[in-house]
């Protein structure tokens, strides 16, 4: 008998039943001029329009949400370079608890000011030198919190994964799903309910050229480690898969491909002039595979998740060119 994986498809269902009326149901927007551009009928998941700005908040929330009341009156725990930070914050804070947040020296300023004002905590490391893993699960127990890990947790991939689902409810069957891949939550969630729908779609992560470690895990078949990349794309530099996601993603994912920091500037200017969204690097790697032409053979049918759009004004106008 085959094992049950860690994240099912019903624990995806699970999840949009929690997050019904609590997460945004995100917009899905079309363009001829990217269709053209494509080659293809492309279907752009906007999770830049969730809550806290990015698709984060749908797996903190629903973790957080299954916690007992005695682990809600402790607090939790939470590291993250930013959108996670922001969402287990508002999560803890709509759940009636408290946060403390693991984030990064370098994290980019607006995300630490947004998760300080839903009222978090917040706790700094170095990324490069120390181990951030390591140090939130030691911050959550010297405190007795419940620590809510960024993507290698079973409830928060299953929340992750409510994405695609409302994806495909709305565009019905697609040839192919572009899903960024940091830590591997929301590809790993987005292909279980992806693949319980429609089998034959392929789910094609992206990743950024400095920060392959999941195309590099997937191709040896066991978890490597890389440098921590440094990447415009924060969100996604990571050293190693997740165990949980990579254990998913190795039996769900049929390819991951990776972009280059310039295509992901120039995704995020297509996304601001002819789709009139604001992205993160982070939330354009998908949508910069597309337009770079990143997927063979062509599917006819592809869906997008732009994953996030927590990017000061500033920044953007600097990766933008001013």
């Amino acid at each position: 008998m085959a094992a049950v994986p860690p994240v099912t498809f019903d624990d995806v269902r699970g999840a949009a039943a929690r997050l019904r009326g609590t997460a945004h149901r995100t917009p899905v927007l079309t363009s001829r001029t990217l269709d053209e551009r494509a080659g293809a009928e492309v279907f752009v998941k906007c999770e830049n329009f969730q809550r806290v700005g990015a698709f984060k908040f749908r797996g903190a929330y629903n973790a957080v949400a299954q916690l007992t009341p005695e682990q809600l009156a402790r607090g939790v725990a939470a590291y993250s370079s930013g959108n996670h930070a922001q969402a287990t914050a508002l999560a803890a804070r709509e759940l009636g608890t408290t946060a403390v947040i693991l984030m990064p020296e370098d994290a980019p300023r607006s995300k630490r000011e947004a998760t300080a004002g839903y009222g978090a905590e917040i706790v700094t490391y170095d990324r490069y030198t120390e181990d951030r893993t390591a140090l939130g699960e030691a911050l959550a127990r010297d405190r007795g919190l419940a620590l809510i890990p960024p993507y290698d947790h079973p409830h928060v991939i299953a929340g992750q994964g409510t994405a695609a689902l409302e994806l495909l409810e709305d565009t019905g069957a697609l040839d192919a799903l572009l899903v960024p891949v940091g830590g591997g939550g929301l590809i790993a969630g987005s292909a279980t309910a992806a693949k319980a729908l429609h089998p034959g779609v392929r789910v094609i992560g992206v990743e950024p050229e400095a920060g392959d470690d999941t195309r590099r895990s997937l191709a040896s078949g066991e978890r490597v480690v890389i440098p921590v990349p440094r990447t415009i794309a924060d969100g996604q530099a990571l050293a190693t898969p997740g165990e949980l996601t990579f254990a998913l993603n190795r039996r769900l994912v049929d390819d991951v491909v990776v972009v280059s920091d310039e295509e992901i500037v120039h995704a995020m200017r297509f996304a601001f002039e002819r789709l009139k969204i604001v992205l993160e690097p982070s939330g354009a790697s998908a949508l910069a595979a597309l337009l770079a032409h990143r997927v063979t053979p062509r599917p006819r049918r592809i869906g997008v998740i732009a994953s996030g759009g927590n990017v000061d004004t500033a920044r953007f106008a600097e990766l933008l060119g001013g």
